[in-house]
This record gives C-alpha cells, structure tokens and sequence, in this order.
C-alpha cells in the first residue's frame, strides 16, 4: 500500500515540475519577442554607444531558475569620440530574471553574466576615459515595465586590460571566476566580492608589480555616494599562498586620496618580491623560504597625475630558510628586519629599501651584513659582509650560469657603497667607496666560459675604493702555477660596467707553465663556440685587459718546446703585448729577444721580435721547431752549435697556425763545430769525394745571413771549411722555398795543392783556399725527393770572362814591367746542360 502511495507521489510531483516547465516555456515563448524588445529598449535607454550584437535570445534553461536575456557575439564600443576600438568583447552576455516577473509584466534584471570576453579600459593624457557609455539621464521612470536593478555581477574567462595614460599605470588581469554582490541605495553601494584571478601584470611607471602572480579576493566595500568615500572593509587578498588583510578609505571627490592599511600573515620571501618592482627581484624571484616572515604598510595621500600617495612598509624574518627549488643548498636561521618607503616626496627618487641586521647560516658557518638601496632614479647601493663562506655551497644557492661548481672557504669581510649611474659615468674617479678584505682557503672554480679548472686558489685581495691589492694569491690553472702579487686596478668597474679596463701590475711568478693546455681551444672555449678541430690552439686577447707583469718563470712547456729559467718583462695594452727583454734557456743554450705580440686583428696576429740566440744545439732545434714542416734536412741530418741574431715579423691566425706568405726575418747566424750527417745531396757529390767522408760531413765554422720573404729563404754565398779532403772548402748560396723548391749553387775544388799544415779532423788547411785549385761550378735545383746536380754553366762562363779580364790586365801590367802572379787558377770548361747521373 505504501509503494503504491510513493509512486503516485512521485509520479504527480514529476507531472506537477513538467507542467509547470511546460507551462513557463510557453510563456517565455509567448512573451519572447516582447521581452526582447524591452530590453533593447531599456538598453538603449541607458547606453549612449554603439553596441554590435551578433544574437539576442531568451532561455530559461541556460541560467535556470532564472529567465535570461542572451546576447552572443557582443562588441561594445568605447565612449571617446570617433573611435572605432572597443571598450568589451564577450562570447555571451546574460541579462536575468525571475519567471514571476514574466507572469507578471514587469521585469527587473537582478544579475548579469559576462563570459569568455574581454575588457580594454583606459583613460587618455587629458583625463578623458573611454568607458563613460552609461547615460546620466537615463534614470527609468517609474512606469517602465523594464529595468535594471543588478545584485550580482559573474565573470567567467574574462581578461582586464587597463592603462591610465595620465598616471602612466597598465593592468593585465584574467578573472577566472569572479562574483560580486550589490546592495544598492539612493545613498549607499555595498560590494562583496570573491573569486580568483591571474595578474599578469601591474605596471607603475617603470616598476613591474604581481607579474604572473595567482591571487584570490575576498573584499567587502561600501561606496557612500554623497561623501564620494569607498570605505574598505578589513578584506583579504591571497598572494602565492600569503594572505594580506587590506582596509582603509578610498576618497574622490576631489584628487583620489587613499588611507590604506595592509597586513601579511602566513608571508613568503616570494610574495614579498611579488610586490616589489620585477626588475628588483628578477633574479631573485624562483628562490622559497620557510619560517616566520612578517609584513605590514601603509599606503596615504593623493593618488593623480601629479602626486603619489606615501608608501610605508615593514617587514622582517625570524628563524626563516631561504633556498631554491632545484638545489638542496639553504640559507638558514636568518633573522632581519627591513622597510621600504617612497619617501618624503613620494617618488621614485626618495625611495629606499633597507635591509638591517641581517645574520644566517650557509651551510652551518654564520655570516652578517646589510644593505641599503635608495633613490631607485639614480641608485645609491650600500652594504656590507662579514663570514667565513662554503663557496661551493653559496655558488650552489646563488645558481650563477657564468660558475658551473666551486669548493673551498673565503673569509669575507668587505663593505660597498656608491652611486651607480655616477660610477658607469665616471668610472675612472673615486666614486665608489670600497674597502676590507677577502682571504680565499683552497678555493677550487668550474667556470661556463673556461672548461680548463681553476684550483687550489689562496690569497688576500684587500679593496680600496675600485681597485684591489692582491697579496701572495697562487693557484693553479690546469697543470700551470702562479704566483701573483701586485695591484687590479679598475676591479670595480670592470666587474660591474661594460668595456671597462682592467689593469693588472703585478710579479708573476710560476714554477711551471703549460701552453700546450693555456693555449688549447678545446680546454679555453665554451663547446658551442669552437672553430676548429680537435687539438687546435686559439689565442685571443681581450681589449679589456691590460697588465705590467714582471714574469718569473722556471719551466714552460708547448709542443715539443722546453724552456726553463724564464725572466723579463712583459706589458699589454689594447691587445698589443710587449716585452723590452725576455730571456729563457732551451735547446741547450740561451735566448734573449725584446718585441710585440699585436692581437687587435684576431686572424692576422703579428709578431715582430729581435731576437739572439746563444749555443743551441741545432739538432734539438731543428726536433723542437718539428723540423719546420719540413723533410728535406732534418734533425737527424745535423749537429753542431748555433748563434743567431733574428729579426723577423711573423704572423699567425687566432688558431695560431702560420701565415707564412706575410713572413719576413733577417738571420744573422754562426754555426760552430758541426756536423751534417747521410745527408742526400752531399751523397751526389761522390764523384768528388769519398762517400765515407760524404756520410759524415763535418765543418769548424759557418758564418753566413740569411733573409726570409715570400715563402722563400734567401741564401748569400757563404764558404764552408769541412773535412773533405778532395774539397775541404765549399762554397754555396741559393734559394731555398717553403714548397721546398731548391735552386743551389756550388762551387769546390777539383785538385788542390799539398800544405804541410795538417788537422787531424778537416785535413789539409790552405792558407789561400782558392789559390792553384781547379774549381768546379755545380746547381743544384728540384724539390725534396726530386732533385738535379748539375754543372753550372752560366758561372763558367762568368768565370771565364773574369779571368779574361784579369788575365788581359796582367800582360798590361807585364808590359809595364810589372812581375806577373806566380800562380793562376785554372778552370774547368764543361759541356752545356750536362748533368751528373749517379
């Protein structure tokens, strides 16, 4: 019985709901058009510009229980004159009604509805704004059937944009969802509103505020229409993850004078930066914390174009971490207190933001310090570090993209203070005010910009205004060592400024160097800015960087080379390095050279030196120079000890291979006791002289200059006094290309007279080397491994018209009565083109 009872409840009940949506469907059908035409009606009433609707439609299902007016595809215009831009657009516009006020004629709209649309507010230089579209005189009169009494406003997807021209302020925010209520009296506006938004950005002059920032509202607010004050309830405002408790009075009717309170209760280290200008916080604005972190402010007085309001806020950590969210590193236990005021003229130029007191720990060690920033126009930065800090540990927190790892302790205690637009203007000045010291304890550096580490680094840098005294700071650099001790001048600027100098004047000194590592591209550049192949060299120096260095060096390694006892002086100023007097031991003996290193065209580097070299051994000096690049005479080919004097030019790319089409020198040189060992082009001459002797061919002295131009050595004729007893003296000259083109001239004798002077090891030493000799005139022209001897005819000929001259001369002088020469060289005539063929 009691099913029965339920079902025929429900079932009447149902039927009751359907008859009652049947019936209010065919009314709103009924009435449709009717209502429409009020609301356009009204509407038009009370908007004075032009409105584009895409479609307007009555539902009572889309807003149910209520009854809407639907408007799709909305384009208000704005208000300024002759303006075509719009002040809103909306997908869909909802105008809502009670289904009484249907059956009863009269209709009054209670909320209104603005979904996925947007909102371009602005207000022009002359005070003019183009969102005045409502009519002053449209009140409704009393027997309108249509009116528009709204309790609620909602907006769903709708982004705010407002720029105040005047005041030189824009907003960028997305409500996401919001609802406000209203009460509206002849005298009074009451307002609650709730919902969350997205500020994407507040801009205040050049301040950024709140960009990208979630913030939820729950405000009450009451406008006294009479008195033109905004009386604003203790309302809350929640900013990531804090809550501010904002209230205060709001008046207009005169300039728009604020009196503001604010209170932050479950703050952040990041919702304080959120309200500070972005270009403050930038760099700081992924960093968290923990703890207790307190806020309050006030904000007074006239907001208009003309003035600000006083800002005044307060803030403070107590027991607070500080960290970043992709390291583990924290700074912990920190205690401040701190305050920011726009100052006495309420501007960007008296403002200051001061942080006091401060202490914490990194990493277990504590450390103190404060800092002062005002007058953010013209910024005057002040503050100062006292502790013992974990490098490795601050590098890790402070996440800078120039330092990759760091380890070891620096203990800081250093103070800065100064203007720093007076500083970029006058860098060079006393303008900054610097002073203490920072002591680095094995201290270890992984550097973006340098992949060859930096370790083992101790040493004292006492600051004095922009520059620093480095005291006993050593190191090392890879495998090299140094040792520095002197003055950086201009530190300040060159770490702070663009294209600043920084000049070091310094003693270097280093127990052993390795260039083949200081000068390697691989280990000196970043990965992504590498040119050449693996194991190329690249030289390039800063034109910001400048030095006087007394250099001490012990030992130095590049490439094949090995230098030791290295000492002189070396300056560089605008990429021109230069030294009056280096000098180093290698290769068995000693080098002196004085010259520049010019850097300021990096692929044309030049290299002018005057150098002298002392008793090297030459077979070393041909392995260590890798026998030029060269196979024709190598290392293996020659012994003996070379003096030289060089001047020369060389040139070389930032890769530091050689240009040689651009060498030049001049080589004055003197080779004693040396020998020249299975060298091949002697082996030609065994027709002349035993091959025994030719094998190993040795010569007490050679003297002779040497010139270099255009790829090609230049070689003046030059005697070499040997042990060759068919031809103890040889005298060639020549050409000698980098293509290892030669083109050679010999000349020895064919039979000589017997001396009783003897030498155990260059044989017979004649007192006249050419006197009573026959003389054979060879050439010697081809490349390395492709190469002719042959007679010299063109020097036979200019042989024999000498020695007709001279013989011509001496039956003048026997006609005269002269005596004529005992002996007479004699020539040997040989056939033309003909070639030795062994």
């Amino acid at each position: 019985m009691r099913r029965d009872v339920i079902r025929k409840v429900l079932f009447y009940s149902t039927l009751a709901v359907v008859s009652a949506l049947g019936v209010a469907l065919a009314v709103v059908y009924a009435y449709q058009d009717r209502i429409i035409e009020l609301f356009v009606s009204e509407a038009n009433k009370h908007i004075k510009t032009k409105v584009e609707v895409g479609e307007i439609s009555l539902s009572l299902f889309e807003k149910f229980p209520h009854v809407a007016v639907t408007l799709d595809q909305v384009n208000v215009h704005e208000s300024l004159p002759e303006s075509e831009e719009s002040l809103a657009r909306a997908d869909k516009l909802y105008f809502t009604f009670s289904l009484l006020d249907v059956l009863r004629g009269a209709y009054s709209v209670k909320q209104f509805y603005m979904e996925q649309g947007e909102v371009y507010v602005k207000i022009l230089p002359d005070g003019s704004a183009n969102y005045e579209i409502i009519r002053t005189d449209s009140a409704s009169t009393e027997e309108s059937t249509f009116s528009f009494d709204l309790e609620r406003i909602i907006l769903k997807g709708v982004a705010v944009h407002y720029i105040d021209q005047q005041l030189k302020q824009s907003y960028e925010v997305d409500a996401h969802e919001l609802e406000a209520a209203l009460a509206i009296s002849p005298e009074t506006i009451d307002i609650e509103a709730n919902g969350n938004t997205t500020i994407h950005t507040i801009k205040v002059g050049t301040g950024e505020y709140f960009k990208g920032k979630r913030v939820n509202l729950g405000t009450a607010l009451r406008i006294d229409r009479a008195l033109k004050v905004i009386l604003l309830q203790p309302s809350l405002v929640q900013v990531e993850g804090a809550d501010y408790e904002v209230g205060g009075t709001i008046s207009y009717s005169g300039p728009t004078n604020l009196d503001l309170k604010l209170d932050g209760k479950n703050t952040s280290i990041q919702s304080l930066l959120s309200l500070l200008p972005q270009q403050m916080t930038a760099s700081l604005s992924q960093y968290r914390s923990e703890g207790a972190i307190y806020f309050n402010g006030t904000v007074k007085g006239n907001a208009s174009a003309t003035e600000t309001p006083q800002v005044t806020f307060s803030f403070g950590a107590r027991n607070a971490s500080f960290y970043h969210p992709e390291v583990k590193q924290r700074v912990e236990k920190i205690n401040l207190t701190g305050s920011f005021t726009n100052g006495d003229k309420r501007a960007a130029s008296t403002s200051t933001l001061e942080l006091k007191n401060i202490n914490g720990s990194l990493n277990g060690r504590s450390f103190k310090g404060n800092l002062r920033y005002s007058n953010f126009n013209n910024p005057y930065v002040a503050f100062d570090l006292q502790g013992m800090l974990d490098v490795g540990y601050v590098l890790g927190l402070a996440k800078l993209q120039q330092v990759k790892s760091g380890s070891g302790l620096a203990d800081v205690r250093v103070a800065f203070a100064g203007n720093l637009n007076e500083f970029e203007a006058r860098p060079g000045n006393a303008t900054l005010n610097t002073s203490g010291d920072i002591t680095l304890h094995n201290v270890s550096l992984a550097l973006q910009e340098l992949p060859l580490p930096l370790s083992n680094l101790n040493g004292n840098f006492m600051f004095k205004q922009n520059d620093v005294a480095v005291s006993d700071f050593k190191g090392k650099l890879g495998e090299s060592d140094f040792v520095i001790n002197g003055m950086f001048r201009n530190v300040m600027a060159y770490l702070l400024l663009d294209r600043q100098r920084l000049l070091v004047e310094a003693d270097f000194k280093s127990d052993y160097l390795n260039f083949d590592q200081l000068l390697s591209e691989k280990l000196n550049t970043p990965e992504e800015a590498r040119t050449g192949k693996e194991g190329s060299y690249r030289l390039v120096v800063s034109p910001n960087i400048a030095f006087d260095l007394s250099a001490s060096i012990n030992r130095l390694k590049f490439r094949r080379f090995r230098g030791k006892n290295i000492r002189g002086e070396v300056k560089l100023r605008n990429q021109v390095a230069s030294t009056p007097n280096i000098s180093f031991q290698a290769v068995g003996g000693e080098f002196a050279v004085r010259g520049t290193l010019d850097a300021r065209t990096p692929e044309q580097i030049k290299v002018s030196t005057v150098a002298k070299l002392m008793n090297m051994n030459v077979d070393s000096l041909f392995f260590v120079f890798e026998n030029f690049h060269q196979s024709f005479i190598e290392a293996r080919h020659l012994r003996g000890q070379l003096t030289a004097n060089i001047a020369s030019d060389v040139f070389f790319d930032s890769q530091l291979s050689p240009k040689t089409d651009l060498l030049q020198a001049e080589i004055v040189a003197t080779v004693r006791n040396g020998q020249l060992v299975n060298f091949a082009p002697m082996q030609k001459m065994s027709a002349f002289v035993k091959r025994a002797e030719l094998a190993n061919m040795h010569f007490a002295e050679l003297h002779n200059s040497f010139w270099i131009q255009q790829r090609t050595i230049y070689i003046p004729e030059m005697d070499i006094r040997s042990n060759l007893s068919a031809a103890p003296v040889v005298s060639v000259s020549g050409q000698h290309t980098f293509d290892q083109y030669m083109d050679y001239r010999i000349k020895l004798p064919v039979f000589r007279k017997r001396r009783e002077d003897k030498d155990a090891r260059y044989g017979v030493v004649a007192e006249d080397r050419d006197a009573g000799n026959s003389m054979l005139f060879l050439t010697l022209k081809g490349n390395e491994s492709d190469f002719k001897l042959a007679y010299d005819n063109e020097r036979v000929r200019e042989k024999i018209k000498t020695d007709l001259k001279e013989e011509g001369q001496e039956l003048k002088d026997l006609l005269r009565g002269k005596k004529p020469q005992e002996e007479k060289e004699k020539k040997v005539e040989l056939q033309e083109g003909e070639y030795f063929d062994f």
